[in-house]
């Protein structure tokens, strides 16, 4: 496939945490987005239902923080965003509600993905577990 720097779109899915375990809507988890994320229009992160593949139903109109929600950036420029069926506490710009009694997956857009997406010297992590 031809690498179409700042053209288009690159994701990138999950379906499991760090331990190789199905990401579970009851569950509390943590993904620590690298600072300078390599996207020149802007990245997005949402959560899908496992089930149906459709945008999990939650409270939040939409179940999803991108570079257009205002998420809080730690002072190294990384992001952690949290997903769970609630907020932690004091970390509710960065929070992205589950359903307790369904499985989710993760979907991590770059709109626009610049050369370090490509030459992989920006990394997603995998998503960590918290309890």
């Amino acid at each position: 496939a031809a690498k179409m720097v700042g053209i288009g779109s690159q994701y990138l899915c999950t379906h499991t945490d760090s331990q190789g375990r199905p990401l579970d809507g009851a569950k509390s988890y943590k993904l620590t987005v690298p600072a300078n994320i390599p996207a020149k229009d802007f990245w997005s992160m949402t959560v899908y239902d496992s089930a149906n593949r459709s945008m999990m139903a939650t409270s939040q109109k939409f179940p999803a923080a991108s570079s257009y929600t205002h998420v809080e950036t730690n002072p190294d420029g990384a992001i952690d965003l949290y997903f769970g069926p609630k907020a932690p506490k004091g970390k509710e710009r960065n929070w992205i509600e589950t359903d307790p009694a369904k499985g989710w997956t993760g979907i991590f857009r770059l709109y626009g993905p610049l050369e370090p997406f490509f030459d992989q010297s920006w990394k997603l992590p995998d998503i960590e577990p918290l309890n």
